[in-house]
């Protein structure tokens, strides 16, 4: 038998099996890299998601904080009159309590029953009830609201009205800040400042909201979102 035809020897075989677990081995850690970056990027889209979904419902209902109608003197009709006493300062923060409260608008009947209805002709007559409240033809009827955010063991929790029934708006949340752009005088139309408790709420010109969220799996670390609503009307 000549010695060209024996095959294959022993170290050639251990050889051959060491590179392919090499390869395999390669190939196992390129995968496993590959799905790590997906879930992490996954991750980071459901939290951007969550976060863009509640600062876009928070930036609308801020712009309209304070708007009570196109005339300067309302006629309080509500219930023991608390829309004045509440309206006085429609945008409110708790550093204690980590609570957001806002008394803002929206234009008709939709979005469930308003904390008060203010029904106004826009030229001689505003008059403000509790609840909803039906306007005579050629009267406008401006639903507002009394909302407040607020952060409680990593929830984000939404109040709505008077009483204190509130609803989860969102898990995971480590952190909950707002502060306030202040303008130097009431006239001034610009902010200098932020500060978180703002003494004068006529200097109030917009509300950065900051929202830090975590991923419950901890496939990426916590995130924070920022946002600056500037207010449509200046508050009285």
């Amino acid at each position: 038998m000549r010695q060209g035809s024996q095959g294959f020897g022993l170290v050639e075989i251990m050889l051959a099996l060491a590179l392919s677990l090499v390869l395999v081995l390669g190939a196992a850690q390129v995968f496993i890299a590959a799905k790590a970056t997906y879930l992490s990027q996954n991750a980071s889209a459901y939290l951007l998601e969550d976060a863009r979904f509640v600062l876009s419902k928070m930036l609308q209902e801020i712009r309209m904080a304070g708007l009570f109608g196109c005339l300067r003197t309302v006629n309080d009709r509500s219930t023991a009159q608390e829309f004045s006493r509440y309206a006085a300062t429609p945008i409110q923060w708790s550093n204690v309590e980590r609570k957001l409260t806002l008394i803002t608008a929206d234009i008709g009947d939709h979005g469930g029953t308003p904390t008060w209805s203010l029904v106004t002709d826009c030229r001689r007559s505003a008059v403000v009830y509790s609840g909803a409240h039906q306007g005579e033809h050629g009267q406008q009827i401006l639903a507002l609201r009394r909302l407040f955010y607020s952060l409680q063991d990593h929830q984000l929790m939404l109040g709505n009205g008077l009483g204190k029934q509130q609803a989860v708006l969102l898990d995971n949340v480590e952190a909950f800040e707002v502060s306030f752009g202040m303008a130097r005088t009431a006239t001034d139309s610009a902010a200098s400042s932020y500060s978180r408790n703002p003494g004068d709420p006529a200097r109030i010109r917009s509300v950065r909201l900051q929202l830090t969220l975590a991923d419950p799996q901890q496939r990426v670390r916590p995130q924070r979102f920022t946002l600056v609503a500037a207010l449509r009307n200046r508050l009285p």
